[in-house]
């Protein structure tokens, strides 16, 4: 077992000509082939490839820096009979984060020989400190050149130790001999793994004294003092590659690698990333944290095509400094986070009249960015939720990419979350802080801002609203339809246009959102112009769709969207499928739109066919409408969904100013009317007149009832019966 362990220490390298005599479990060092959407092949001998599955990658494939011709290190996992070698992922990229390396010739005398460790080629060196004045911290482990310089007497003394060394005594020296020109057994690796742990560890504990010593009796400043490296700001570090810098900010994030730990810094101008290594997988700095402002000297690199700051120092600044950086960040931000005006896509009053709101909104979302927070977006779980979450996106991601020098960072501080419902209730909270809360203390993230798009402005989102306020996690809520009161008082940012006493019967929450892009990015203005054109079913005002026509959209072209980006809101409903949509909406493919939106039309006729066959007509008073017992004559567990099946009956049934839909399920029902229901007041008729069915409003923008299946019947009177009052 000890074996094994030290194995999984060291690095081989493969002279072998047959995958067969691999070694699941061990490391090898490795070149990369090529490329597959399922992969990286990865040379480990001339006539040996094996396969590293996109499933055991840390990060996305697409965000993979590796290039053909590129030496890498992968575990082998598993050698099949057929000859395919599986490989896994290595949290050690390079050969000094290993603690040695050693050949593999199955074949050959050379197996188990060691390699001599290339410091020259991808390593991180020990970080360099000096004492100095000021609270300056460095890796646990590391000396300060004061400490590493030797007095003469130990000199002279650790010149006689070769002598000493050299003499062997006799029967050792035969012994030697005796082994010499055999191959290596695994027990002489052991062997010589364990004699070099053991001079490290006599090394590390002869430094912990000598450190003892200079702390005892304090060191004098060297009189020639080193002049302190230039600061620069972090958008200018590509001009200093090669240089040793200073630059200053706040900690934005901390990542703890398989080699150096990575220290996310931000300044007024830019985010960098700067690497301090001391030992493989050991946190550098401990005492530093997100949010501290320090200051890092470090020599400027460019790893795998992005620039990092090698930290030789870092100090964590405090009082007037501390301050100093604090505002030169603080002034930067407010310059650069809100936008000047807010310049609607089309003439449109509801629009107009949230011009502030949209205005707080927009520089709240920049302002996360800036700050290096994540940006969380909800909306539901339909083509106007799509829509809408989709056009923040184009708006933001193009930011962080400029923010962020990690290729990946698109990931991870910009995520999309769809909702089945318009209610941010308890459970979408809890899972949205559970994350947040798991980010935080693992990964040293900031909490988020959540963004929720026709979701969270009705009194049953309170609760999870609130949970996210313990937290102090900024919460900005856009909505087309009527908000309740107290949604404005527990929110930070609330963008609705009936707060602001407007009529936004003809407004969508797609419309709306794209508004918003436009304003947090004024780059993205013509890419979502289409937009609010394929949120709207029915009634979309004339002036989006002359705006979606000059941008190459015609009526057509916008129908398909939507019911394309209708059907892909049903399936894998959780997910955000970024691509997809993006694909969908921004590439104007009008192959993929044109073959999803006729999968949309032939699932929707078949179920609208077999739906109208099997409707009730019923009428009260002067108020007529239709029934569909939705648990019988509908597919509840394909598309599409009961919701837009009772929408699209309605438009197609609906007769006079005075019409009912509903859709009755086994405990629940869909309620759909040609004129404005208080929807809570329906409810609450419905529940005096039928008191044993346990009637509640499940879901106010959907138009969503639950009862007690045993009470089907009486539910459905009821309900019908308070719709009707309303007309």
């Amino acid at each position: 077992m000890d074996w094994i362990t030290h194995e999984e220490d060291v690095w081989f390298e493969f002279r072998g000509n047959s995958p067969h005599q691999l070694v699941p479990g061990r490391f090898y060092k490795g070149t990369v082939d090529g490329y597959a959407d399922f992969g990286v092949f990865v040379d480990l001998a001339p006539n040996v490839t094996g396969l590293l599955h996109r499933s055991e990658l840390d990060r996305r494939l697409e965000t993979l820096e590796w290039e053909p011709g590129d030496d890498v290190f992968v575990q082998v996992k598993n050698v099949r009979d057929n000859g395919n070698v599986d490989l896994g992922w290595s949290i050690r990229e390079t050969e000094s984060e290993f603690r040695g390396a050693r050949v593999h010739d199955p074949d050959g005398d050379a197996d188990g020989d060691p390699i001599e460790k290339d410091r020259g080629r991808g390593g991180s060196a020990a970080i360099k400190t000096r004492p100095k004045t000021g609270k300056t911290t460095k890796p646990a482990g590391a000396t300060t050149k004061a400490v590493e310089e030797t007095s003469e007497p130990e000199q002279k003394a650790a010149e006689t130790e070769p002598e000493a060394v050299e003499e062997t005594s006799e029967p050792e020296q035969k012994a030697a001999e005796s082994t010499e020109g055999q191959a290596p057994t695994a027990k002489d690796v052991v062997e010589d793994i364990a004699t070099e742990d053991a001079s490290e560890a006599e090394a590390e504990a002869e430094a912990e004294v000598e450190a003892e010593a200079v702390e005892a009796e304090p060191v004098e400043e060297a009189t020639e003092e080193t002049a302190a490296p230039e600061r620069v700001a972090l958008d200018d570090i590509e001009n200093h590659v090669g240089d040793v810098v200073r630059v200053e900010g706040e900690i934005a994030s901390v990542r703890q690698t398989g080699g150096p730990t990575v220290f996310e810094l931000r300044d007024e101008t830019g985010v960098a990333d700067c690497a301090a290594f001391v030992e493989a997988g050991v946190r550098a700095y401990p005492s530093v944290e997100v949010g501290d402002f320090v200051r890092i000297d470090g020599e400027v690199e460019r790893r795998r095509g992005e620039l990092q700051i090698e930290t030789e120092e870092l100090t964590i600044l405090g009082g007037d400094e501390a301050e100093t950086v604090s505002q030169r960040l603080a002034d930067a931000l407010s310059d650069e986070a809100r936008p000047d005006a807010i310049a609607p896509l089309v003439d449109h009053e509801p629009v107009a009249s949230v011009g502030k709101s949209l205005l707080d909104a927009a520089e709240a979302i920049r302002r996360a960015v800036l700050e290096s927070r994540p940006i969380v977006v909800r909306h539901t779980a339909t083509a106007d939720g799509y829509v809408a979450g989709a056009a923040v996106e184009r708006a933001v991601l193009p930011l962080i990419r400029a923010e962020h020098p990690r290729d990946d960072a698109e990931y991870h501080y910009f995520t999309r979350r769809p909702l089945e419902e318009a209610v941010y209730g308890m459970d979408a909270a809890t899972n949205d802080v559970t994350r947040m809360l798991e980010d935080r203390d693992r990964h040293d993230e900031k909490l988020p801002l959540v963004l929720l798009l026709g979701a969270g402005s009705t009194a049953e989102s309170l609760d999870g609203l609130g949970l996210l306020g313990v937290y102090g996690s900024e919460r900005v809520v856009v909505d087309a339809a009527p908000a309740d009161e107290e949604v404005a008082a527990e929110v930070d940012v609330l963008v609705n246009p009936a707060h602001e006493g407007a009529d936004a019967s003809d407004l969508s929450v797609g419309a709306l959102a794209a508004t918003l892009a436009a304003a947090v990015n004024e780059d993205v203005r013509d890419d979502v112009s289409h937009l609010p054109a394929v949120s709207y079913w029915e009634n979309c005002p004339q002036q989006y769709l002359d705006l979606a026509a000059e941008h190459g959209f015609d009526a057509d072209l916008v129908r398909e969207l939507r019911e394309a980006i209708a059907l892909e809101a049903y399936y894998q409903s959780y997910q955000d499928k970024r691509e997809l949509i993006a694909d969908l909406l921004f590439d104007a493919d009008e192959g993929l739109a044109g073959h999803v939106s006729e999968q949309f039309r032939i699932k929707l006729e078949d179920e609208i066919e077999t739906a109208e066959a099997n409707l009730t007509v019923r009428g009260v008073d002067d108020v007529s409408g239709i029934v569909l017992d939705s648990d019988a004559f509908s597919h509840r567990f394909d598309f599409p969904p009961t919701s837009l099946l009772v929408d699209e009956l309605h438009r197609r049934n609906r007769d006079g100013d005075k019409f009912v839909t509903i859709a009755l399920g086994m405990d629940e029902l869909y309620l759909r009317a040609t004129g404005a229901l208080d929807f809570r007041a329906v409810v609450e008729s419905a529940a005096e007149k039928a008191p044993e069915a346990g009637l509640a409003a499940a879901g106010i923008r959907e138009g969503r009832i639950e009862f007690l299946s045993g009470a089907r019947d009486e539910a459905l009177d009821a309900v019908f019966e308070a719709a009707a009052e309303q007309f």
